[in-house]
Parts: structure tokens; sequence; C-alpha cells
């Protein structure tokens, strides 16, 4: 695929984004999470935004500009973040994850830039620093266009909020864009219309005062590691419901008649099962696929550990076992009631002689957000005007928990313009994003804001 010099300099400047390991998990590259702050900033100011800043937090930096025209016209907020989910395991990566390289795929034969962040969520908000200097390479700007973009998505946004709070009348906005979802598929775009919370949580189980031999103790005393896999094990029934008691009680009941229309979006069962190597599907009774893992709650163990997992053989019973868990909320369940419920059924299912306990890492609210207002009317029409085909609108499964706290403390409708794919890999090894996807996007952000204001005027 040939490029124009200025696709040329993109693909270069993304690349060197993707070179700086902002992972905000790890308190060991705090360096790296605000030199991408850094990177950020110059960033915004190089694409024309007259006015950027670094702002400081109890965590990790936000990076905020604008370009404001005339106080009388509307105003866009961008929001994005630049922080990273941890690489590992690095083993699993085919290169290196801070090294970004293109390679060519059967998916995108136009070429795919693989590392961390390349779609969640560098590449994808480096798309609208782009769109930006674009718009302005062709005249002035029709609207109001402001960036907060945050070094702690990855990490439950924690400073976000009392940062919103505190500055309404800096980030006063008409509609919020974001792009930190995905679409359908090349050809069939689509706009995220909803998000499921999440409520993220840790656990440990402790027995022993100290690691002890597995002959000398092994049947006579209660292995943790054991114990928490039986814990674990009694979360969910047969039927793969959970078995928390009230976890379902405000779970959001959509009609049938909703239901068939979210089934109207397309999806290949085996083409789903060939993209992430599996050879069947498993899930809560009654539902489809794509319900299980849009409008219905789920749970799942994220990480777990605890023993001897070096090289060779150490006959240990350890004397702890930890382990994460997450679970992934819909409309209407308060993700507070949820963690207080999960930690006081867990605790209920220990046995005698282990101590447990739990941690509530993060967490936040479902998010649905409504196909009748200017703002996703304006998305509609851009990626009608760049795919030649109408998008449509979808449930998403993962979460974005700053987003309901925007519409709470801001009082404005977040626009979910996502360009990624499922087969991106984000939060896995190989995390990649696709070079036409990352062109689509910029190509598509400039006609959101043309039909925003058009309609606006035209109200």
């Amino acid at each position: 695929m040939t490029f124009t010099n200025d696709q040329n300099r993109f693909l270069k400047e993304w690349m060197n984004f993707l070179k700086i390991p902002s992972v905000s998990a790890d308190p060991a590259y705090k360096k790296d999470v605000d030199s991408a702050a850094d990177w950020v900033k110059i960033a915004l100011s190089q694409a024309g935004c007259p006015h950027t800043e670094i702002i400081k937090t109890p965590g990790h930096p936000i990076v905020y500009g604008e370009y404001l025209i005339n106080p009388s016209l509307p105003t866009v907020l961008v929001y994005g973040h630049y922080d990273v989910q941890p690489p590992d395991p690095i083993d699993l990566w085919d290169s290196p994850p801070f090294e970004p390289v293109i390679k060519i795929t059967e998916l995108h034969p136009e070429g795919a830039v693989f590392a961390r962040g390349a779609c969640d969520d560098k590449g994808q908000v480096f798309m609208h620093i782009k769109a930006l200097e674009v718009m302005l390479s062709k005249g002035p700007l029709a609207c109001n266009i402001k960036f907060m973009v945050e070094g702690e998505e990855e990490v439950g946004s924690d400073h976000l909020e009392d940062f919103v709070k505190n500055n309404k009348k800096k980030l006063t906005c008409d509609v919020i864009l974001i792009s930190d979802t995905g679409m359908i598929s090349k050809i069939q775009p689509s706009i995220t219309t909803g998000l499921r919370g999440l409520s993220y949580m840790e656990v440990t189980i402790t027995g022993p005062d100290r690691d002890l031999h597995s002959g000398l103790y092994g049947g006579s005393v209660a292995n943790p590691i054991n114990v928490l896999c039986e814990m674990i094990a009694q979360l969910k029934d047969d039927n793969q419901r959970i078995t928390i008691p009230g976890f379902y009680d405000e779970v959001e009941k959509l009609s049938q008649e909703v239901r068939n229309e979210m089934a109207k979006a397309p999806f290949d069962e085996n083409e789903f099962k060939a993209s992430i190597g599996i050879s069947a599907v498993q899930g809560e009774e009654g539902y489809s696929n794509e319900e299980r893992r849009t409008i219905r709650p789920s749970l799942d163990v994220n990480g777990i550990w605890g023993g001897y997992t070096g090289e060779g053989a150490k006959t240990v019973i350890p004397s702890k076992a930890h382990a994460k868990i997450s679970m992934r909320l819909v409309p209407n369940q308060d993700w507070n009631k949820i963690s207080e419920l999960f930690t006081e059924y867990f605790k209920s299912l220990a046995p005698e002689g282990v101590q447990v306990g739990v941690i509530t890492h993060h967490g936040g609210y479902a998010y649905v957000t409504p196909t009748d207002t200017v703002g996703y009317e304006a998305a509609h029409k851009a990626y009608e005007d760049t795919f030649g085909i109408a998008p449509i609108p979808i449930r998403g499964g993962g979460s974005i928990p700053i987003v309901p706290m925007f519409e709470k403390e801001l009082g404005v409708k977040s626009i979910l313009m996502g360009f990624g794919l499922d087969s991106d890999a984000i939060h896995s090894p190989n995390e990649h994003y696709g070079i036409f996807n990352f062109f689509k996007g910029i190509e598509t952000i400039p006609r959101f804001y043309h039909h925003y204001c058009e309609l606006l005027k035209n109200k």
C-alpha cells in the first residue's frame, strides 16, 4: 500500500508513541507514563492545538488541550487515554511489545501495527489528534474542541472523577467523543451504544503460617490453592449462572423485540471461534453468544497464583493462594453493591482452617447512550460518508467506567466512535491495529464535526 507523505509521517509518529512503555498498573513504569503524557502534549501542540497543559494528579497526569473559537459555538470534548495494559506474558509476543512493527496479515493486507497500545488506546486517541491537524489544514474549525487524555484508564481512572468534579467549567461541552471501542468489521461499521460496568476484586486464601512439606503435612491441612479453586468453582452453577445471592436482582431485562433488533448485527459463530482458536463457545444458558458478552453480566478469573511455579519440583503446601476476579455488569447494577455481595458470599464459601481476604480494586457503572441525539446522528452520517454503508448500533462488552461519570458530572452524552476490531488482541499478546482502520478513523472523525455542527445549525 502506498502512503502519502503525511500518512508516512503519521505512521512514524504513531509508532514513536507506541515505543513508550506507559504501563499505569506497574509503579516501575512511572517515568515512562510521565513521558507518554509529555508526548501527547507535544503532539497536540504540533497538530495545531493552541493551548495544552499537563495537569498533575495524585496518580498519573492528565493532558488537557483546547482549541476555542467562540463560546457561542458548540464544543466537543475528546476523551482518550495514553496508558496501556501490562505486556505480560512477554514470551507469547511474536515481536517485542514496545518495539512496534508493521506486519501483513490475512485480515490486514495493507498492514497492521503490532505493539502494546496499538489499538487500546494510543492508536485511537492519536487518530483524534491527527484529525485536528487535518481539519486545520483545510480551513477554520466550525466548533470548539477540547481534549482530555488521561493516564489511568487501565487502572480504573482513580483520579479522573475528582478532576472532572473540580473542573466542570473548564470541561463544559455539548458532547463527548470517545474512540476506545470497536466496530463489526472493516466493511460494516458500527456505533457502540452500550458498555458493561465492572467490579474488580482480589482474593487471598491463607492457611498455615508458612509453606509446608507436602509429604509431612499433605492430607492433614487445608491447602490454600485447593481451597481457592473449590471456592471459585462455586461462583457459577452448571448453567453458567453466577451464584452470588442478589447478583441478578437489578439486572436490566431487555424485551424480546430489542433482543431481536440487536440480533440483526452480522455474526458468524464459526468465524468467531476460529478467530480466537476455540472449538466451542460457553456461557449462560438461554442467551446467544453475542448477548452473553454484551447485555448479560459475567464473572471471570483474571489471574490465579500461589505456591511454587519455578523450574523443576518443590513439594510444598503453600501458605497463601491468590486470585483476581472481575465481574462485568449491566445497566441498573451498582458496582459498589455487587462488590459487597461478592465479598460476603465469597467469605461464606470458605471451609474451616483458612482465612479469607477480599480487596475491591475498582469498578464502574454500565452505560447506554440513546440513538436519538444529534451526536449519534452525526456519528451515523460520518461513518456512512466514509464507509459507504450505514453503521449498526451495537452494545459493547467492555467497560469504560468514566463514561457514566461524565454524564453524571457534566450532564452530556458520550458518543463511542470506535474503529478497532475484535481480532485486535487488546489486553493480549500481539495486540495490533490495522493501518486501514487508523487512517479510516482520521478520515471519519472530521466528518463527525461537520455533521454535528450542521445538524445543530439546522435544528
